[in-house]
């Protein structure tokens, strides 16, 4: 069935939060209401921002180009456009845009009389930005301990980060983060390979159904988790691993300012090891 075929039954009046039905409407298949204009507008001028900061320098290349955060001396002060002001509305229009967006989705939510888990999703990976270019450097005391908008320079400011704290592999935090991310597409790999084996079986035999695929875990791990518990668990694993990967970089800084690796010797100096300890190394 065509997509719009039953989306007229569901375009409905009410559900804003604002506005009323003054942007109560839809633009062919998308609705805008009132957050969807003030996503537009963030939108647009966050990009046009971002042109501007690309005329400033001296290069068009994607890769390259890059709007820098102010210099940290300039600590939670405004600073010049040209010299970090411009990273600053850019991240203004980016929380307008991205927070717009989410409560957009909730408009739509209490159009379709739905709970609120895509927004509420949604909210979380809006936390884990705004943990690393507002709350992280409030806590250090200077917005210059964000991240660059730009490709290769994130990458480098990723890296910087990283290493400035001996090895980020060794924090407790990104590790359990990275094991979420993993687990997350392990496990909707799983269940995205389940769905297409079963709408598509052999040549000559009929579409399989919800219990061949309950089967097939079942004989797999011995156990089945279902249609619906699989996409909650996915968007359980999903989430933690945007929130964990959010406390992993705010807290290296504001609460451990030494390495990671020297951080692991509190285990050594745990009372539970025999005295000569060092004699079964």
């Amino acid at each position: 069935m065509a997509m719009l075929s039953f989306e007229r039954k569901y375009r409905v009046k009410g559900g804003t939060l604002i506005g009323g039905d003054l942007f109560d409407f839809w633009v062919g298949p998308f609705y805008v209401g009132f957050f969807g204009a003030v996503t537009i507008f963030f939108s647009v001028l966050g990009t046009a921002l971002i042109f501007w900061g690309a005329a400033l320098g001296d290069t068009w290349n994607p890769w390259i180009i890059s709007i820098e955060p102010p210099d940290v001396s300039y600590g939670l002060g405004l600073a010049p456009m040209a010299d970090g002001g411009l990273w600053q509305v850019i991240t203004i229009c980016a929380h307008g845009a991205f927070i717009g967006w989410a409560l957009r989705e909730v408009e739509i939510c209490r159009k379709l009389g739905m709970g609120y888990h895509v927004p509420i999703a949604f909210g979380v990976a809006i936390f884990a930005y705004t943990t690393l270019v507002v709350f992280r450097p409030l806590l250090l005391g200077a917005w210059g301990y964000g991240f660059p908008y730009g490709i290769f320079s994130h990458l480098d400011w990723v890296s910087t980060v990283g290493y400035a704290y001996g090895n980020f592999h060794y924090n407790p935090v990104h590790m359990i983060a990275i094991t979420f991310f993993f687990t997350t597409a392990l496990a909707l790999a799983l269940h995205g390979g389940l769905i297409l084996s079963a709408v598509n079986p052999q040549k000559g035999t009929e579409v399989k159904s919800p219990e061949h695929e309950d089967t097939f875990f079942r004989d797999f791990i011995g156990y089945s988790i279902g249609s619906l518990g699989i996409h909650r668990l996915g968007l359980l694993l999903a989430l933690n691993a945007g929130f964990w990967s959010a406390v992993c970089i705010v807290i290296s800084g504001p609460v451990v300012t030494g390495s990671w690796i020297e951080w692991w010797e509190f285990w050594r100096e745990l009372q539970i090891w025999p005295a000569n300890w060092e004699a079964y190394r």
